[in-house]
């Protein structure tokens, strides 16, 4: 059976890991999900992550997660925005600020998948993937 948002299963899966206190977590590959979890691994987000071969040549990604510090996970506001059903694109000059600055929205663009600083200092839009 086919999924319909691998992004969002990917999202609540580390989601519901770091609410059952799980360090890691273990995900379906995919190209697109490698990307985002390589910015959130270089954002500081998670620990690290790799992907090792699964079952019927299908490639799974094993994330490991970073502690909550006093309660509060790093990943706590983790939220898919753009859906299958209602796509979210923005331009280069409406791109969000997330928590002020503190936290990060991750946008697919022409010039891949990015974070929305360097989406800014590229000058380039697209959809607001979480």
């Amino acid at each position: 059976m086919s999924m319909t948002d691998p992004i969002a299963d990917l999202l609540t899966r580390v989601r519901n890991a770091l609410r059952a206190g799980h360090v890691q977590v273990e995900v379906p590959g995919g190209r697109m999900k490698n990307e985002i979890l390589g910015i959130l691994r270089t954002q500081g987000f998670i620990q690290s992550y790799e992907a090792k071969p699964g079952p019927g040549g299908q490639a799974r990604l094993v994330v490991s997660l970073k502690p909550a510090v006093k309660g509060r996970s790093p990943l706590s506001g983790l939220r898919r925005v753009s859906k299958p059903g209602r796509r979210v694109y923005v331009g280069k000059e409406s791109i969000p600020k997330v928590l002020n600055g503190m936290g990060i929205a991750i946008l697919t663009t022409p010039k891949g998948i990015l974070t929305d600083e360097e989406a800014r200092a590229q000058g380039v839009g697209g959809e607001v993937i979480c």
